[in-house]
């Protein structure tokens, strides 16, 4: 059962063509830059997976529920730019929408245990 309705977490793995992923960081970096400053954004990080060098990782909190994100966020013009390039950068993405229940150490997330 969830606790939280108010967030959602994106957790998104790039399965990155070999030799594009600095060029795909740089687009990726540009497009963070662009939303980081929307209101309902939260919090981003990204990874590098250790264990597959061609893959990277980014896990982003978004106030409000999935379909406020797809409606308000998706839609964005510096969304379908980034978008159009991804197709010369990555293999594949794999896309995990998430809900806040639990969270030690950090206030990132308004749950509470």
């Amino acid at each position: 059962m969830s606790t939280n309705t108010n967030q959602i977490i994106l957790n998104i793995r790039f399965k990155i063509k070999p030799g594009k992923k600095e060029s795909f960081r740089d687009s990726l970096f540009s497009m963070i830059n662009n939303f980081r400053n929307e209101p309902t954004f939260v919090n981003a990080i990204v990874s590098d997976d250790l264990d597959n060098p061609n893959d990277l990782v980014i896990y982003e909190i978004w106030q409000g529920t999935r379909e406020n994100w797809i409606q308000e966020e998706l839609p964005k013009p510096y969304r379908s730019e980034y978008e159009g390039a991804l197709s010369s950068l990555i293999e594949d993405r794999i896309i995990s929408w998430l809900e806040p229940v639990g969270e030690w150490g950090s206030k990132l997330t308004s749950t509470t245990r």
